[in-house]
């Protein structure tokens, strides 16, 4: 069964250095579960790397309290740091972690991330975990692609966000049909380009879902197609800009933004 749920990025601003007091882990897991969401995806968020396995375990009790999944996401392939990754997701019972192919100080050419890939994928289809390796601008959909098919696991797939790769000047509909088959997380946000003062160039930044250029029942329609009775996990996520009103309007309409789109996603189950 597909499951709908809200990332960290959803929560940017209010865990950002720019709020008063940067909102907990458990907050957000409460939040989540009092908006209806179902999995919360813990991503990019490094303060779980320093949680010892006692702590974990606390995250782990209170997700189940709140019968919310956990999924974990990180970046990069170095074999190191994946499996640290994959005992912290056996102590979270996470089954499904997102990477990227690059980081700051290593971009693997294709080769050398097929092969740490080989070598990470074996553990994680070992302990039941999928790892799904997410479209963004910095490496072209074809490429990301064809390191998935080199490695040939099916613990291995691509976590789906179509408008990270605009800025690679792929179109969002041409991203869903190249990766549709290998899709294994979907990352749910909505974009649009405004026209920037006195018509001089574009923003290219979020949006309330529904209201963009994301056509989402064209994106679920295909991956459904390429990948029958799959249950693929969809997760909130925002490009919300600071507001210039500052941080209480940029909080406010965060949380607007989160509850508009997990409600219209558990609608359209």
């Amino acid at each position: 069964m597909t499951r709908y749920g809200i990332s960290t990025y959803a929560y940017f601003w209010r865990i950002s250095q720019r709020a008063p007091k940067p909102m907990p882990l458990q907050d957000m897991l409460r939040d989540t579960a009092g908006l209806g969401g179902q999995v919360f995806q813990i991503c990019d968020y490094a303060p779980i790397e320093s949680y010892d396995a006692a702590r974990l375990a606390d995250v782990r009790a209170a997700a189940a309290d709140l019968g919310l999944t956990l999924e974990l996401g990180t970046r990069g392939v170095r074999t190191e740091h994946l499996l640290k990754y994959l005992d912290m997701a056996e102590h979270l019972g996470v089954t499904l972690v997102r990477s990227m192919l690059n980081t700051a100080d290593h971009r693997p050419a294709a080769d050398e991330a097929t092969a740490l890939l080989r070598k990470a994928a074996e553990r994680y289809a070992d302990a039941g975990v999928t790892l799904g390796l997410e479209t963004y601008e910095q490496v072209s959909t074809d490429g990301l692609v064809s390191v998935v098919e080199r490695v040939d696991s099916p613990y291995l797939g691509v976590v789906l966000d179509p408008g990270n790769s605009v800025a690679r000047l792929e179109r969002p509909v041409d991203v869903v049909a190249a990766t549709a088959g290998h899709v294994v997380n979907i990352h749910v946000k909505d974009f649009a380009f405004t026209r920037r003062d006195g018509w001089v160039g574009f923003t290219y930044a979020g949006c309330p879902l529904g209201e963009g250029l994301l056509d989402y029942d064209g994106m679920i329609a295909a991956v459904e197609e390429a990948r029958p009775g799959r249950d693929i996990n969809q997760i909130v996520e925002h490009w919300l800009p600071w507001q210039d009103e500052g941080y209480e309007a940029t909080a406010r309409l965060e949380h607007q933004w989160t509850q508009h789109s997990i409600t219209t996603l558990l609608r359209s189950k």
